[in-house]
């Protein structure tokens, strides 16, 4: 018998997208819920770029959470499309959860955000969630919690999480289990993704590349996979040949640092995560490429798969 076909009685799966502002945690959560590093963390808005699926195996339900780029006032192509996206992705899951972070008041972006939601997805119920509960004291937590409350009306959840300490974790997974509909499995038990292995490795460059940038940069570097190879001397060896794109020239310095020391660490660094990732020894060859005002140009927007 199928897994597909195996389900008992009253059980439940669908689709779950978090929505909010840049850097509430969506990410992180997404992580927290599956058990496992599938979604890339930084401390940069708008880190995530395409919709990554990851399934919650439990014994009464399977939550396939969607981790989406955060809503945004878009500045370039690029963020058009994301922000195009987003949208259709809103419009086809089962259920929203608002991230508002416990350290910040609720503002007009996380208003806008709900707003933009509730057009694309008129009858999709919204639950609330706040991230971040070690950062402040409990009387802060239970005063957002009231805010969020005010702000989704009716008797939506809410629920608090620190995804980072794994607390209320698993409450919050009890709570979307239970308002998703009646079905069977989408997916099989051991899967976590249904990302690709390239995509996955990709992410985890970027994610690297990241690290400790600032400002406009971070927006400008994209990363994609060119072959992944067996090594024709060490078979337990694949060769990834990957390429970093940038916009402009002069920001080839600022990311491999003074005299390649950044990027030296920007390779080590995602090594080890494509080697937890695989299981295996990789060597990695990364380059970088200059594609001129990517963000900007539908040719490569195209190319860069956006």
């Amino acid at each position: 018998m199928s897994v597909f076909s195996s389900t008992p009685e009253g059980f439940r799966s669908g689709f779950v997208s978090f929505v909010g502002r840049p850097n509430t945690g969506k990410s992180t959560l997404t992580n927290a819920l599956v058990g496992e590093k599938i979604a890339i963390t930084a401390n940069q808005p708008e880190t995530t770029r395409h919709p990554i699926r990851g399934i919650v195996h439990r014994e009464d339900a399977q939550i396939i959470v969607v981790d989406t780029p955060g809503l945004h006032r878009p500045r370039t192509l690029l963020g058009e499309r994301l922000n195009e996206m987003v949208k259709e992705t809103y419009a086809d899951v089962d259920l929203i959860g608002l991230t508002i972070p416990a350290d910040e008041k609720i503002g007009p972006g996380d208003r806008w955000i709900l707003e933009n939601v509730r057009m694309v997805a008129p009858n999709t119920p919204i639950i609330g969630i706040v991230t971040k509960l070690d950062k402040v004291s409990k009387d802060q937590v239970g005063a957002q919690l009231v805010a969020l409350h005010d702000l989704l009306g009716g008797n939506s959840e809410v629920v608090p999480v620190s995804a980072t300490d794994g607390v209320q974790v698993d409450v919050l997974a009890d709570v979307i289990a239970g308002l998703l509909p009646e079905g069977p499995k989408l997916y099989p038990d051991d899967h976590v993704t249904d990302d690709d292995t390239e995509t996955r490795i990709a992410e985890l460059i970027r994610e690297a590349a990241l690290s400790g940038l600032k400002d406009e940069l971070p927006h400008s570097v994209a990363v994609g996979i060119d072959e992944m190879l067996p090594n024709e001397d060490r078979p337990d060896v694949l060769n990834i040949h990957a390429i970093l794109y940038l916009e402009r020239e002069g920001q080839k310095a600022i990311i491999q640092g003074k005299d390649g020391r950044r990027w030296g660490r920007i390779i080590h660094n995602s090594r080890q995560e494509i080697i937890r990732l695989l299981g295996h020894n990789v060597f990695l060859d990364l380059r970088i490429k200059v594609l001129k005002n990517w963000q900007s140009d539908p040719k490569s927007l195209g190319r860069l798969g956006f």
